[in-house]
């Protein structure tokens, strides 16, 4: 079997390629797939498709809105969620996705630091695994996908 993973969240640090190349090294049975991590290609797609907006809300929703073909028909299809919070931003799309997956009772495995927890204690209850780095991911990943 082959496990589908979507991978959430922050775009600004390097996190999907550290879980991507930990699975590829470890040859595990996964496919990963996630949003568009362009940011600006994402926030703009909706404009440059469907047309100029001059206020930004319609700007966003049209974005918002093409975006979520994507995010939600790969979130409905994946057998894990793994979800990053990040330090720099707040993430509201990684949070309504942690949700959304929820919802759709997804495997969700969180990932943030430490000094994350109280702010996403909610989310993080949601999770089978809440994990600090990556590299545990990957390992959660293993576990889970080879019972090694």
């Amino acid at each position: 079997m082959t496990w589908r993973v979507y991978l959430s969240g922050e775009i600004h640090s390097d996190w999907r390629d550290r879980i991507r190349n930990g699975a590829a090294g470890a040859d595990l049975p996964v496919e990963f797939s996630s949003a568009v991590t362009d940011h600006a290609a994402s926030d703009d797609c909706g404009v440059k498709i469907l047309g100029d907006e001059e206020k930004a809300f319609w700007k966003d929703h049209k974005g918002a809105s093409v975006n979520a073909i994507r995010t939600r028909t790969l979130v409905e299809k994946a057998d894990i969620v793994v979800v990053r919070f990040g330090d720099k931003y707040k993430q509201w799309n990684a949070a309504f996705e942690a949700g959304y997956g929820a919802a759709l009772g997804k495997k969700l495995i969180i990932l943030h630091a430490p000094e994350h927890t109280h702010a996403l204690k909610e989310v993080d209850a949601a999770a089978l695994a809440v994990a600090e780095t990556p590299e545990q991911v990957v390992e959660i990943l293993r576990y889970v996908t080879t019972a090694v």
